[in-house]
């Protein structure tokens, strides 16, 4: 089943520590404080990375969090400000989230949405979901895209869903390789031009979007 929506641990939440002790630069750290800030109020323990699937997110990636959620650049966006919503814990179906889950991450994709529109110039917002292998999903760990969305960014208007199917591949491929072009057949011509981006450009749109939310 593919969602799609169109708009005018404890033991799965991995607290994985350096194995040296490392000091926060001056950007790294305004980005910890503006994290924290766009926190729930409830606590939320530093982690130095979070579990999306069998991979790891870098904090410096995560623009805002809560107990429940996460949201996240995107190594490969489709549009500028395509990002990406998950739970904290790691489960692969969007049926297999218990219903507190299912409220804190629309509620944590709203709120993304809301200051993503106007932050990129964007008239509308995709929010999508592909739950399960059959409808696309290579990450085993339930995910909503965010994309903000322009008058003619793509040539026919449902063109952003094969381009969603093909961006899963890319997270996957990216995240397992850590560069590359992704294998196998692309959908548009966009796919082929991406390129990952480098960890410096993640962390810096990560905490220009974090600001958002202070």
């Amino acid at each position: 089943m593919a969602t799609r929506i169109a708009s005018a641990r404890p033991a799965a939440f991995r607290f994985l520590r350096s194995s040296t002790s490392r000091g926060l630069s001056s950007p790294r750290a305004a980005h910890h404080r503006t994290l924290s800030a766009s926190m729930d109020s409830a606590p939320v323990p530093a982690a130095d990375e979070l579990a999306f699937g069998p991979w790891m997110i870098k904090r410096s990636e995560v623009f805002k969090a809560t107990t429940k959620t996460f949201a996240f650049v995107n190594i490969r966006p489709l549009v500028p400000g395509h990002v990406l919503v998950s739970p904290v814990r790691i489960v692969p179906r969007f049926s297999d989230l218990n219903p507190d889950e299912v409220a804190d991450m629309w509620t944590t994709a709203h709120e993304v949405g809301k200051k993503l529109e106007p932050h990129y110039g964007a008239s509308s917002m995709t929010y999508a979901i592909q739950d399960g292998p059959a409808a696309g999903q290579t990450v085993p760990h339930v995910h909503i895209h965010i994309l903000p969305r322009m008058a003619g960014d793509f040539e026919k208007n449902d063109e952003v869903y094969d381009a969603i199917e093909g961006n899963e591949g890319d997270i996957k491929e990216a995240l397992a390789e850590g560069s590359g072009a992704r294998q196998g057949t692309q959908k548009l011509d966009l796919d082929i031009e991406r390129k990952n981006r480098s960890a410096e450009e993640m962390a810096e749109e990560a905490r220009t979007l974090a600001a958002l939310f202070t």
